[in-house]
């Protein structure tokens, strides 16, 4: 019997070892074809990333020491004594000194530069380039990634090279988790073997003995069923690739691929966005304690997790920091300052996971409009915006804080905010609120809630008046008397003015300044409710308007994104700048895919636009926000309020040189709230402003207007220096070359003379 069964062993092991091997080449060529495209290919799917707005700045602009300060904090910039790396700053009394970060804009390749940016008061005197010692005209800085529009997988990565990674922290990762990387064939039978005997020896899992590249096999492509015939797929397709690749190429794999942590929803995969994720700055950047932070959390990115555990974390990051020590990759002194270092991780807000929702939806309603194709958030675009996340995080404080306090103070559960910034001169959007909590989602009030504006509508309507300059100035006076109409049913309209009362009298400045209700209602009758639905137009509004005398009193549903378009054609000098979020759009290779439009046409006339924002000026010193020139002595700004019926909504616009804001105050359903444009909106203007740095306003004199003097009483022209005269800007081709003398008669208007100093309007205006 056993000879029979050793004849028929010697005759079928051959075929049989023959079949076996053949069986598992086929496997193994199997298990290539999976690997091969996969590896040597786009192995992951990379999100667009979303960037602000870099900082641009030049010599003699007025921007303070700590506004540029506070952009480099918020860069990830070190702080140090000397600047010899990139990504350094050092802090003199008039200067800054900053290594700043090469960086693909919109318009082409920045390198690395060290500079020097020096001040006198609060502008800017010189930049040097310390490098070749010349001269900058400006300079920039790269912008702050805001967010990444993660696919449906929510796996989220930032993809590095070698190159870009500190050797000494791929030593540690090697040290800490496979030491024998670099001799092993993708599998290390002694450290199973080990961790075997370990893991029997604890009665439970205390060691692993999976190597780093059956660690990226695990990741790439094999599920989480714990089975034998897992565990041998593994080891063949690890064998596989430690032959077919180089074990640079799975190192830089196993980096980009490997979990290092959660941010909200989504998944932060690969050391590239661990390192802004945890620290707030390139992995290139990073210092020894940081790395040695990144390797430890590979044992349990959530156990060990900086932000939650920073005890544990840093009592793993000290063991790796030992585990190089004792290696002899660092030296005593440097293993011991780096353990005394406490454990720095960035603020939680990093890479902004979920905030700033209403900004971003319009940055969604662009992209949808510029690129239709759904794949671009999976496709590695840079998209650049126009968001200043200092003046949006300031704005939400302000906005939350003011609405939550008056809330409280009057009782109201549910009062609502909104708010939009936008740059004068180029249109871009900086901020956006839709909730009086920031953070939520959905309705976006910024953008669809629709509310009557009340008196915004005003210099509207006094722009049409003003450029009929031979029948009205700023010195005009218009009455102040009932009105009372009647449309085609019979039914009657008799506006008031908010106190109810009648002056007879007015002069235009202080109808505007004040927001009396009946003049500027007079003065859209007589001027034309048909041309302030045009000008309205003109302004930026670009749906219909009811052409309805109602309309002067602000019968008009706007949102605030409406508002400050319509605000900033008047505060730009009368040129229409389409407001906007994305600028432009780059390849994952660089290449400009799209740009935003410089597009500029000048809507309405320049010097009567000036007119209008000198009233805005008077505004905040005398008027309806006189609280905001209180408050910020000094510095010169305009703004308008405006109010509804019975106190439903409450509206403020105003602006320094450089921002504009538009803020509504209300309840969704409508109800009143007994807060006027003063006592809601415009505090938060002021609570905002209170945390900026705001430019005082610097509009020089334009060609054409001059100061003139008139009567208080009358409006007429007069000579200068009268008694009861007051001297306004006014333009110079309308004015009449026969003027009152202080007695009353009527005498040749004398020449101007020009002053050889500026005149007080001059320096006030700039």
């Amino acid at each position: 019997m056993l000879k029979k069964v050793a004849s028929w062993m010697k005759s079928h092991f051959l075929p049989f070892v023959i079949a076996f091997l053949t069986l598992i080449a086929a496997y193994v060529v199997y298990l290539d074809a999976q690997i091969k495209p996969h590896f040597s290919g786009n192995k992951w799917q990379v999100p667009a990333q979303v960037y602000a707005r870099p900082l641009t700045f030049a010599v003699k602009e007025e921007i303070s020491q700590k506004e540029i300060i506070d952009e480099l904090k918020l860069l990830g910039y070190r702080r140090q004594r000397t600047v010899e790396s990139v990504g350094e700053y050092a802090v003199g009394q008039t200067s800054v000194v900053v290594y700043r970060r090469a960086f693909d804009f919109a318009d082409g390749y920045a390198s690395e530069q060290h500079v020097r940016i020096r001040w006198e008061d609060t502008r800017i005197a010189s930049i040097t380039d310390l490098a070749t010692n010349q001269s900058l005209l400006q300079l920039r800085f790269e912008p702050w990634l805001v967010t990444r529009l993660v696919s449906g997988n929510r796996e989220d990565r930032m993809l590095i090279t070698l190159d870009d990674i500190p050797p000494l922290l791929v030593e540690a990762l090697v040290m800490v988790e496979d030491k024998d990387f670099y001799t092993h064939w993708g599998v290390n039978p002694l450290a199973i073997a080990r961790a075997l005997l370990a893991n029997i020896s604890a009665g439970r899992k205390v060691q692993g003995g999976s190597t780093l590249t059956q660690q990226l096999v695990k990741n790439l492509y094999l599920s989480r069923e714990q089975s034998y015939t897992r565990k041998i797929k593994e080891a063949l397709m690890a064998l596989i690739i430690d032959a077919r690749y180089s074990k640079d190429a799975i190192i830089q794999a196993y980096l980009n691929e490997v979990f290092v942590g959660q941010n909200g929803g989504k998944a932060v995969h690969g050391f590239g966005l661990g390192a802004h994720f945890y620290f707030d700055r390139p992995i290139n950047e990073l210092n020894l304690p940081e790395m040695a932070t990144l390797v430890g959390m590979l044992k349990g990115p959530s156990y060990y997790n900086p932000k939650r555990a920073p005890e544990r974390t840093q009592e793993r990051r000290d063991l790796v920091l030992r585990i190089l020590f004792e290696a002899d990759k660092i030296d005593k002194a440097t293993y011991l300052d780096a353990i005394n270092q406490p454990l720095k991780v960035a603020a939680g807000d990093s890479l902004a996971s979920g905030q700033h929702p209403a900004f971003m939806d319009q940055v969604s309603r662009e992209l949808s409009q510029v690129l239709a194709d759904p794949d671009i958030r999976q496709s590695g675009l840079k998209v650049f915006t126009t968001l200043d996340i200092n003046a949006q995080r300031r704005a939400e404080k302000a906005l939350s804080q003011r609405v939550k306090n008056l809330a409280k103070a009057r009782n109201i559960s549910a009062l609502q905010g909104a708010m939009v910034l936008s740059d004068i001169r180029s249109g871009g959007i900086r901020a956006i609120i839709g909730d009086a909590v920031p953070d939520t989602k959905g309705f976006n009030r910024a953008l669809d809630a629709r509310r009557s504006i009340g008196s915004l509508v005003k210099p509207a309507i006094y722009y049409n008046a003003l450029r009929d300059a031979s029948h009205y100035q700023l010195a005009s006076i218009i009455p102040d008397a009932p009105i009372v109409m009647e449309d085609e049913r019979g039914k009657r309209w008799a506006p008031q003015n908010a106190d109810k009362q009648f002056r007879g009298e007015v002069r235009l400045l202080d109808a505007l300044t004040s927001s009396y209700n009946l003049p500027a209602v007079q003065v859209a009758l007589d001027t034309g409710i048909d041309n302030l639905v045009a000008t309205l137009a003109e302004l930026g509004i670009d749906e219909p308007v009811p052409s309805l005398p109602a309309i002067a009193l602000g019968a008009i549903n706007l949102s605030a994104l409406q508002v400050n378009q319509m605000y900033q054609t008047l505060a730009n000098e009368g040129v229409y700048r389409p407001l906007h979020t994305v600028s432009a759009i780059l390849s994952p290779r660089n290449q400009l895919l799209w740009a935003h439009s410089d597009y500029s046409e000048q809507r309405i006339d320049r010097q009567v636009a000036y007119l209008l924002n000198y009233a805005l000026h008077k505004v905040t010193k005398e008027g309806t926000a006189r609280q905001v020139g209180k408050r910020f002595k000094g510095i010169n700004l305009a703004g308008k309020t405006g109010t509804t019926n019975d106190y439903r909504d409450s509206w403020f616009a105003g602006f320094d040189r450089n921002l504009l804001a538009s803020i509504w105050v209300g309840d969704d359903n409508n109800a009143q709230t007994g807060l006027s444009g003063s006592s809601g909106a415009m505090q938060v203007y002021m609570d905002f402003q209170a945390q900026m740095e705001p430019k005082s306003l610097s509009r020089r004199f334009p060609k054409g207007l001059e100061i003139a003097h008139f009567s208080a009483q009358t409006g007429a022209q007069m000579q200068a220096g009268c008694p009861g005269s007051v001297s306004l800007p006014a333009i110079s081709s309308e004015l009449s070359q026969q003027v009152l003398s202080c007695s009353g008669n009527v005498v040749a208007k004398p020449k101007p003379i020009k002053p050889k100093k500026k005149a007080w309007w001059e320096r006030i205006f700039g």
